[in-house]
């Protein structure tokens, strides 16, 4: 190995310094369970490890010079154990007491002047009725200046969560004061957050923010703009792998890194940190600068870099640790990152004890020690057996952050992705190249637009490798895993984790463990993969599940060619279920009304298939959801068609004939419970291999009494039962479909009340078979002996 700043080969440092970590360890848990268990907690573990730091210095004072080498870090553990008890309890108990806390508890309306600490995250969620999806709030952390709860002043200092309108609310920075007016409601418990307020209005008396803020922020908007130039998800992407600007990211694009364990790329943390400071060291040692200079330049690039990423809790651990090893490097001492590790820790918790309980910080932390405690030490054991040190640096990098971040997630999250080793090395040669063009474009976003966009371009392949391997990582069956959340589940998780540590240190266990792998491989691929038994053959309707939404694909007789009717809340579920259909060419989207839950996933249907047509009814309402449709039609040269009612179209073995919507009003309006638009659905009978079959939108009890009143042809033995099988169904309509298969496409855990209990009973009393995209995840109508059959894949995660 070479040092980055001489060219003499130099030896890796196997025995690491862990005279800091009693210190880190006793900081973290004090605050920790400060948090979780009161301000005592705190106290009580401060002082415990203060007596620990004083007994073990008058033991190595008394036993000579050898011992005494040990005080610098008994010093170190009792100064910490002494601010634990000082000054972080004092801090907790302030924020237990706080006088926001019982107004909150009461859900009083509150009037403050705080100081935004941190930049508005936005909250994104799937859209439904006439909802759009995407981000309607924001989340601001603000330190209070002043309150008034019912016009009485209170003396509050704490800090405060506010949940408000992304509009208004998104663009602020931190730094800048502002005045909030919402109603109280109680934090959450193990924050150091004394109440959240739920905000309606726009920001008032808003001060400036500061000149770094200010500039940091004209920087990331033209990096947004540079980065247009690429497609939309790269474009979106690219900014949060330089500076974790995810705003612009596709919701699709960040649900696909989570499920790939690579989420953490769009959090910048220590792996940013050490590839902007590396490159500058790597530039410093091309221009034959000395240690202390290059060090300099080095320290100013990451001052620089954290205010442009933004004070996350993640982002300054790894800026502390990064300045304590660039001071580590001037006074000549390499190889402490133990130390440098430890001491970011215990300022930062210190700074600020609300970072104990932060899951980012506590992943940051704990990756970066396996990185330098484990990585090593079993890249060196593959080397030795033969394998080639640059591969055995990339299998044991991604595999030992897996191990030590698994049981956090595990237990806080509540699921394990099993593909994260896999998609991370599959990313790993990129990363660090992108992030470097894609700082130098940042730099010059704002005074050379056309350089940085030469810059993006070339980034552009490498940010698009990344969105493939997300997507397909996350498509894997059985990419992710559910796991019992809390602590039981994280302790049961780093169980298991070091169990497996232990084997891999032994030549028994390592080989039992590999025969038990290879076995559990033998067993589920040929299950999962190979040969998954999905889709089923001569499928005839598949009823996808995207969630609380509908996605229906109806089979046209010709392999690879169907027809897609309605395309959920958003993109990713119905891509996925359309390519494990072995769908590529769509010749008509039918979208039977303008409702989020209908349309959202349109995009994915358009983009990577060859489309011949959408086709709406007469509805144009919600208005920003027809704007939607007709953007994304025009823009990738798809014809726009409206249907009406006796249009037939027909394929080899598929025909369509469009029965409803009777009657549409003038003017449905914008109302807000959404009937009109619901009743406006496109109302289709389908012939298919598999039987008759009604596809009903979502119409309501308006619309099914016009069918019946027109004397409609209603009877089929498959029915797409309206509205997610809500309450609003006439029985007399039901029983005139008279299905033998009902098809409900739900969500799970919706908050709705859907299906209806009534509906169903009325379904079944009929001799239907119910099937629900929530229990029984892809469901497929199949011919059968008797009329048509159900196969179901199975309720995804």
């Amino acid at each position: 190995m070479t040092s980055l700043l001489s060219r003499e080969p130099v030896t890796v440092e196997r025995r690491h310094d862990l005279r800091l970590a009693p210190s880190a360890v006793t900081v973290w848990s004090a605050a920790l369970f400060g948090l979780l268990w009161g301000w005592w907690a705190c106290l009580v573990i401060g002082a415990l490890g203060a007596l620990i730091a004083a007994a073990v210095a008058w033991r190595d004072a008394r036993a000579g010079p050898e011992a005494a080498r040990r005080l610098p870090a008994a010093g170190a553990l009792l100064v910490c154990g002494l601010l634990a008890a000082g000054p972080v309890a004092v801090r907790l108990a302030g924020a237990e007491q706080d006088p926001l806390r019982e107004p909150a508890r009461n859900g009083s309306e509150v009037t403050l002047r705080a100081t935004v600490a941190e930049r508005p995250k936005p909250v994104r969620s799937a859209g439904y009725a006439g909802r759009q999806g995407g981000a309607r709030s924001v989340v601001v952390p603000v330190d209070v200046l002043g309150a008034s709860v019912r016009d009485r002043p209170v003396a509050s200092t704490g800090r405060v969560v506010l949940i408000a309108p992304f509009a208004e609310w998104s663009r602020l920075l931190p730094g800048q004061q502002v005045t909030a007016s919402g109603s109280l409601a109680p934090a959450r418990t193990g924050e150091l957050t004394v109440a959240a307020a739920y905000v309606r209005g726009p920001p008032e008396a808003v001060g400036p923010a500061p000149w770094w803020q200010r500039s940091a922020e004209s920087i990331r908007a033209a990096l947004r703009v540079v980065c247009s130039v690429l497609s939309e998800e790269p474009a979106g992407l690219l900014p949060g792998l330089v500076v974790g600007d995810t705003s612009a990211l596709p919701a699709r694009v960040e649900q696909e890194f989570l499920d790939a364990g690579m989420s953490h790329l769009t959090a910048v943390s220590g792996a940013n940190v050490a590839i902007v400071c590396g490159a500058v060291l790597l530039l410093a040692r091309a221009l034959r600068l000395g240690p202390r200079l290059s060090a300099v330049a080095a320290g100013v690039v990451l001052i620089g870099f954290v205010v442009l990423v933004g004070y996350e809790p993640s982002v300054l651990r790894a800026g502390v640790m990064g300045a304590v090893g660039l001071l580590a490097l001037v006074l000549g001492r390499q190889g402490s990152a133990m130390p440098a590790l430890a001491a970011a820790v215990c300022a930062l918790v210190l700074y600020d004890p609300a970072m104990a309980a932060s899951m980012g910080f506590a992943l940051s932390v704990v990756a970066t020690a396996g990185l330098v405690l484990l990585a090593p030490r079993w890249a060196e054991a593959l080397t030795r057996r033969r394998v080639p040190s640059g591969l055995a640096e990339g299998l044991a990098v991604p595999v030992a952050a897996f191990l030590v971040t698994a049981p956090i997630i595990a237990g806080m999250a509540g699921e394990v992705s099993l593909v994260s080793v896999a998609a991370n090395l599959l990313a790993a040669p990129v990363v660090a190249p992108v992030t470097v063009l894609g700082v130098l474009a940042a730099v010059l976003a704002g005074p050379w637009p056309a350089g940085a966009e030469v810059l993006v371009h070339v980034a552009g392949p490498g940010v698009s490798w990344l969105v493939l391997v997300g997507r397909e990582a996350a498509g894997v069956p059985g990419a992710v895993v559910g796991w019992p959340s809390g602590w039981w589940g994280g302790l049961l998780a780093a169980g298991i984790a070091g169990l497996v540590v232990l084997a891999l240190r032994h030549r028994p266990a390592r080989i039992a463990l590999a025969l038990a792998l290879a076995s559990l491989l033998v067993v589920l691929v040929p299950v999962q993969v190979v040969a998954p038994g999905w889709p089923p053959r001569d499928w005839a309707m598949v009823a996808c599940d995207v969630g609380q939404g509908d996605g229906l694909v109806l089979a046209t007789g010709e392999p690879g060619r169907a027809v897609v009717v309605d395309a959920g809340p958003e993109p990713g579920p119905l891509d996925r279920c359309l390519d494990r259909l072995d769908v590529d060419r769509v010749p008509l989207v039918v979208l039977s009304h303008l409702h989020a839950d209908h349309v959202g996933g349109l995009a994915a249907v358009l983009d990577g298939r060859s489309v011949g047509a959408v086709a709406v009814g007469p509805g144009r309402t919600p208005g920003w959801a027809w704007r939607e449709v007709a953007a994304e039609t025009s823009a990738r040269g798809v014809p726009l068609l409206e249907l009406s009612v006796g249009d037939r179209l027909e394929w080899p073995a598929l025909r369509l004939d469009v029965v409803g919507p009777r009657y549409v009003p003038r003017d449905q309006g914008e109302e807000d419970d959404g009937t009109g638009i619901n009743n406006s659905s496109v109302v289709l009978r389908a012939n298919t291999a598999a039987g008759r079959a009604l596809l009903t939108g979502d119409v309501e009890l308006a619309a099914q009494g016009d069918l019946l009143s027109a004397g409609a042809d209603l009877r089929a033995e498959i029915l797409k039962v309206p509205h997610h099988g809500s309450r609003f169904t006439l029985p007399q309509f039901m029983g005139a479909v008279a299905p033998r298969v009902a098809l409900v496409s739900v969500g799970a855990d919706n908050t709705y009340g859907h299906p209806n209990r009534t509906t169903l009973s009325v379904l079944t009393r009929g001799g239907a078979l119910v099937a629900r995209t929530d229990t029984g995840g892809d469901t497929a109508v199949v011919p059968g002996d008797d009329g048509p059959a159900v196969v179901r894949r199975g309720a995804s995660r």
